[in-house]
């Protein structure tokens, strides 16, 4: 099924087309890996609505990504319960673990760090999103851990072991 095909299928679910902005981009993201201007405007055209509401809300929420991400995305929160228990430390240390800034992608295309304003999971901050996964309580020892275990994962590394040093390349 193509984009389109999976577009209109999702939007004959809503009364007004303007209510399948958010599925339409979910589907779309997933098509094109990002949401560039080009597929925005593709979304609006296919939906029949304004392409300033597609704008509006690709830019709005942090589940949609107008750039490119690495594999895995860490948005880690900063909102004040995370902050309170440590989340500036954890970007401080993700930031020279992975050698890269805030908004950015590492060379090997594997993370993107983010910092995003809310997740509402202060019951376990400070807590860090990768994907569709909550990870929380986090501390230094055990966010080295999740990025070993990611590595592990994209086959960076063939054991958690191994994980620690960094895979040839990074």
């Amino acid at each position: 099924m193509t984009m389109r095909e999976k577009i209109e299928e999702a939007a004959a679910r809503y009364p007004d087309r303007r209510s399948a902005i958010m599925p339409a981009l979910l589907i779309a993201q997933e098509e094109h890996g990002h949401l560039p201007g080009p597929v925005l405007e593709e979304v609006a055209e296919i939906l029949g609505v304004e392409r300033i509401w597609v704008f509006e809300l690709a830019t709005f929420y942090t589940l949609f990504h107008t750039e490119p991400v690495g594999r895995f995305h860490l948005q880690l929160c900063d909102n004040v319960s995370c902050m309170l228990c440590g989340s500036e430390d954890l970007l401080k240390h993700l930031e020279t673990t992975l050698g890269i800034g805030k908004g950015e992608t590492t060379a090997d295309g594997l993370f993107t760090l983010s910092t995003v304003e809310c997740l509402g999971a202060c019951e376990m901050a400070p807590v860090m999103q990768v994907g569709d996964d909550y990870h929380g309580n986090l501390d230094v020892a055990r966010l080295d851990a999740l990025l070993q275990g990611l590595r592990v994962a994209a086959g960076r590394v063939t054991s958690v072991e191994h994980a620690s040093a960094p895979a040839p390349g990074e």
